[in-house]
């Protein structure tokens, strides 16, 4: 028996704020999560799986029409006249309370309950499996429902399947919270986690798996996304493959520029970084987000320059192939400090000290000027926010505005007109 196991489709995720990017790949990125789920729909029918287990956050939240929900119908209707069993459960973003319009399943795929574990059995599933879970009623789910879960269906392979935070994982929310040792301890062969988009295996024997999403959406969800194929033989788990599904592969490279003195230089060592990631994407498009490091005597520059370097650094990436630049991201540094323009007695020596001085108390720069940035930033166009990119009131937002505006100073009193700070 063999059976796929993906978890955090997110089908028709929002991508906020791309238009922003010319050259973005709009079309591309907002389909992908379909096309994941379609790459993987093909493979079932293709590998003549016997069932698919989907561990919850199927979409996103509420359908804004419904041609999302048409869309996943198709697939599973895809899976089921394949004679493929189809189970799975809800999580945090699709829980019964989060969505207010739906569809009636295809036979043969079941949506397991939200009032109390559920078990779909050999007799439903027609194999010598029992897959045991509950759904989540409502989005802040915190009790531990593995304690509501069933004990194992003798003389079959039983599947837990269950969508949690479990004992708490970085960058996701405490949701379902239970441990591994109550995993291991329930019976069950192998626990289908969802909820966590980055591919862990916890345990072998019983196994406790978390697939991972199937699409990555951002530039923290980078490398090769996909589902887990298990084969069963005698309710032993044989083998465990990862299947990459992803339509668009996120990377995040760092490129060392400390050799580089201008703009031209940085962007040929960027695109040199590009073609590396673009191997082994298979034809994919890859999006990706450059962190510029090292010391370099362009530090000032790079920084005053930014727009330049990030428009040349996209152009000179469309040479490449499939690629799009997300951002560029700055992390490099001055070989020398600025202490020299601090020891003068003028008014560049007070304005070089006091940004000395709000970078040394972040607060005190946050509780100055955060609600004055604030009330500008509320007046821009949307741009995309990552990692709360443009929010002013926390300090390394701040902080990092400040490094750009004394790179520019620099970067002008370094002028043969005025000649060196």
């Amino acid at each position: 028996m063999r059976f796929i196991h993906a978890a955090d489709l997110h089908i028709d995720s929002p991508l906020r704020g791309l238009a922003v990017y010319e050259g973005a790949p709009v079309d591309t990125l907002r389909s992908a999560s379909r096309v994941a789920f379609t790459n993987l729909v093909r493979d079932a029918v293709a590998e003549q799986v016997d069932l698919v287990v989907l561990a919850g956050d199927m979409f996103d939240g509420d359908w804004p029409d419904y041609n999302t929900g048409l869309f996943f119908t198709r697939q599973l209707t895809e899976l089921t006249r394949a004679g493929i069993a189809v189970v799975m459960v809800a999580g945090n973003h699709d829980a019964a309370s989060q969505l207010t319009r739906r569809l009636e399943l295809p036979s043969g795929a079941t949506l397991l309950a939200h009032e109390r574990a559920q078990t779909v059995g050999p007799d439903e599933l027609g194999l010598d499996v029992a897959v045991h879970g509950r759904s989540y009623a409502t989005r802040d789910t915190t009790e531990d429902l593995t304690r509501t879960y069933p004990a194992p269906v003798p003389g079959v392979f039983n599947i837990g399947l269950l969508h949690t935070a479990l004992d708490g994982r970085p960058g996701h929310d405490l949701y379902a919270p239970c441990s591994l040792d109550a995993l291991t301890s329930a019976g069950y062969g192998y626990w289908a986690l969802g909820h966590v988009h980055r591919r862990e295996v916890l345990h072998r024997d019983p196994w406790v798996v978390f697939s991972g999403n199937l699409q990555g959406r951002h530039a923290r969800e980078v490398g090769p996304k996909g589902y887990l194929l298990v084969t069963v033989e005698d309710r032993e788990v044989l083998a465990l493959d990862f299947r990459a599904a992803d339509a668009v592969r996120w990377s995040h490279v760092r490129v060392d520029v400390a050799a580089a003195h201008r703009v031209h230089e940085v962007a040929d060592l960027v695109q040199a970084q590009l073609r590396e990631a673009l191997r082994g994407a298979e034809g994919r498009l890859v999006a990706t987000r450059v962190t510029l490091t090292g010391t370099t005597v362009a530090h000032d520059r790079l920084l005053a320059e930014h727009e330049r370097l990030e428009a040349q650094i996209r152009s000179h990436s469309y040479e490449l192939g499939p690629v799009w630049v997300e951002r560029v991201v700055h992390d490099t540094r001055r070989p020398t400090d600025l202490s020299n323009v601090a020891r003068r007695d003028d008014a560049l020596a007070e304005l070089f000290g006091s940004i000395a001085a709000f970078r040394a108390d972040p607060a005190e720069l946050v509780g100055r000027y955060g609600e004055h940035f604030a009330k500008l930033r509320d007046k821009l166009p949307y741009v995309a926010v990552d990692e709360g990119g443009l929010d002013p009131h926390r300090p390394e937002v701040l902080l990092r505005a400040l490094d750009a505006a004394e790179a520019r100073l620099a970067v002008a009193l370094s002028s043969p007109e005025r000649g060196t700070p």
